[in-house]
């Protein structure tokens, strides 16, 4: 039996002033509450309570250890109840890992719309192109665009993502040498996202036979910017592999032509990724429930 409780059960016999009345109190047993703070005096090796058939009173001892075990008790219930507020409530502050490319583009306004929506809680967002260790850099929860591997961590998919090899109209209307196959695209200048880890080749499914095959690639730019990838191919500067969630509103718009997209290798995912799924605090789930809403409400599910 731990200390605590049977600091508890003598507390409540004192304040109670007997151990029948704090049997009624608690809905313990006298036999039980004798049997703790026995155990608590053979413990201290100090006799705490005079116990007479009629009769109760703490000795001297019991004067001092009371006072201070009281004390004890109180600091332990508001340490629980503090744990428990931030457990439940939309409070303090959230750390969030997120790459660079996510909150510079359109899906970055999830995570405003959230801040929006919570008003009383803080948002630390730490944009960077890698992969945290959640645990040990102290972070609550991460948004990760990958395919998603064996990990420790718990994951939530939140929308599918694909890249897609793009390029403006006004580029494709003056091409002097044809672009049928995405092997062609080696005799075509591309803005280069050096984040991908084979940045110099861009990864196909060959639709008949699901084989994969690479083809390399060269350009004017390379750049770990997604967001500047877009805008050289926009300028018609040349060819670029883009993730969905950065491109897609160019080339809904016509500003941008997908190319290839029966080529395209199989979709990878934007996740929501956090250390625990028990105790899981509220300020996490409301989070990821908040971003898994916002992209399906934003057609961003099935990219």
């Amino acid at each position: 039996m731990d200390t605590l409780t049977r600091m508890r059960a003598f507390i409540d016999v004192v304040e109670a002033e007997g151990f029948s009345a704090a049997a009624r109190k608690t809905g313990r047993s006298k036999a039980l509450l004798s049997k703790y703070v026995r155990e608590l005096e053979d413990d201290l090796g100090a006799l705490l309570l005079n116990r007479t058939t009629r009769q109760f009173s703490l000795t001297e001892a019991g004067h001092i250890y009371f006072r201070r075990a009281a004390e004890i008790i109180q600091e332990v219930d508001n340490l629980s109840d503090a744990v428990r507020a931030n457990n439940t409530d939309l409070r303090g502050r959230l750390r969030i890992s997120v790459p660079r490319t996510f909150v510079d583009a359109p899906a970055g306004q999830s995570l405003i719309d959230f801040a929006k929506a919570h008003a009383e809680l803080t948002l630390e967002i730490v944009a960077e192109d890698r992969f945290v260790d959640l645990v040990e850099e102290g972070y609550d929860v991460a948004v990760r665009i990958t395919r998603l591997e064996d990990s420790t961590m718990i994951a939530r998919k939140l929308a599918d993502s694909i890249n897609r090899v793009c390029a403006s109209p006004a580029y494709l209307a003056n091409l002097e040498r044809p672009l049928k196959k995405p092997a062609d695209l080696a005799h075509h200048p591309v803005i280069v996202d050096t984040n991908p880890k084979s940045f110099n080749t861009m990864r196909f499914v060959n639709p008949e036979d699901g084989t994969t095959f690479s083809v390399p690639i060269h350009g004017p730019i390379e750049v770990n910017s997604p967001m500047v990838t877009m805008r050289g191919a926009l300028s018609g500067l040349g060819i670029a592999l883009l993730p969905d969630f950065v491109a897609r509103r160019a080339i809904d718009s016509g500003e941008l032509v997908s190319l290839f997209d029966e080529y395209l290798p199989q979709h990878s995912g934007i996740y929501a990724v956090f250390p625990h799924r028990r105790y899981l605090p509220v300020k996490v789930r409301s989070f990821v429930d908040f971003l898994s809403k916002w992209f399906r409400e934003n057609d961003c599910e099935k990219q």
